[in-house]
């Protein structure tokens, strides 16, 4: 068993806290090196049956990045209409991707037909390949964070729109897309809680049966 230390302890307490959702990106380049290492972490991510069911795609083609762009305004501008009233006037002002200027994007899908695992533990529950993946991006964005590096995840999309511009497999399905760079501010609390869209509970609720 690996012991660590209570300053270790902190310090992981510390590093969830600032694990924050970024939308605000300087356009200065992500070097390679750096972003490989982060890449790296989904390859210690638990995944059930150990499939490793996560698939990467990095969006580099202005073509590329154009049509994911304008899936995700065209969704915006859908979601914005679902609201009205003083939540309408807030969504509007809510800055919700840093798609124009992250310097690194990432498409991540779950490959839900992969044969490494041969089904073990998804016969009954196969939405446990895609809770995989996201706990392979939670690891990856840890780390990064742990850089300096900031992590959006936009989830205002159309996924079966961006799997086709992107010429993803049929097989896989979009879990998340990820803007990834260097933060304009570093803040310790939500952007969502800073313009008062939501408040983070205090406390867990936890039910006992």
């Amino acid at each position: 068993m690996t012991d660590f230390s209570q300053h270790f302890r902190d310090d992981l307490s510390r590093l969830m806290t600032w694990r924050r959702d970024v939308r605000h990106f300087r356009t200065d380049p992500v070097d390679e090196a750096l972003l490989t290492e982060c890449l790296d972490a989904f390859l210690l991510a638990p995944s059930v049956g150990l499939s490793e069911p996560w698939r990467v795609i990095r969006v580099e083609s202005d073509a590329a990045r154009t049509a994911a762009l304008d899936n995700f305004c065209t969704a915006n501008a859908t979601a914005l209409r679902g609201y009205s009233g003083e939540k309408a006037a807030l969504y509007a002002g809510l800055k919700l991707t840093g798609m124009e200027n992250a310097p690194v994007q990432l498409a991540i899908f779950c490959d839900e037909t992969t044969p490494k695992g041969a089904g073990l533990g998804a016969a009954t529950m196969p939405e446990t390949r895609r809770y995989s993946v996201v706990g392979a991006i939670t690891q990856f964005w840890l780390l990064a964070r742990a850089h300096g590096l900031g992590v959006g995840w936009v989830s205002i999309l159309d996924p079966d729109r961006l799997s086709r511009d992107l010429d993803a497999p049929e097989e896989w399905s979009l879990v998340a897309y990820l803007c990834v760079g260097w933060p304009e501010v570093h803040s310790d609390t939500p952007e969502l809680v800073q313009v008062g869209w939501e408040a983070r509970r205090a406390a867990l609720p936890v039910t006992t049966r």
